[in-house]
């Protein structure tokens, strides 16, 4: 996983957290599973629109191919491989 990704991620994740449903964010661990994280489709569509304000980017949308990650891991790593490269 890239590190700087990664980080930014979970920050995102964490800060949507905070504001749907108070408290910490649960650990996410590379196999958590999405779905049991206790965000709701609400709560996932607003990490998913504040990680293309932060990032720049919605690999949802560049993907040609319906993709839905299972764990945070294949999250990660889809959000990696359509992250724009530095010019």
């Amino acid at each position: 996983m890239a590190d700087g990704l990664d980080r930014d991620i979970r920050r995102v994740f964490a800060d949507v957290w905070q504001m749907e449903n108070g408290g910490d964010a649960p650990d996410l661990a590379a196999d958590t599973v999405l779905l049991e994280t206790g965000l709701d489709s609400l709560g996932f569509a607003i990490f998913v629109s504040q990680l293309e304000d932060e990032l720049g980017f919605d690999p949802f949308t560049l993907s040609t191919d319906a993709y839905y990650p299972q764990t945070f891991a294949e999250f990660v790593a889809f959000y990696e491989k359509f992250r724009p490269q530095a010019a």
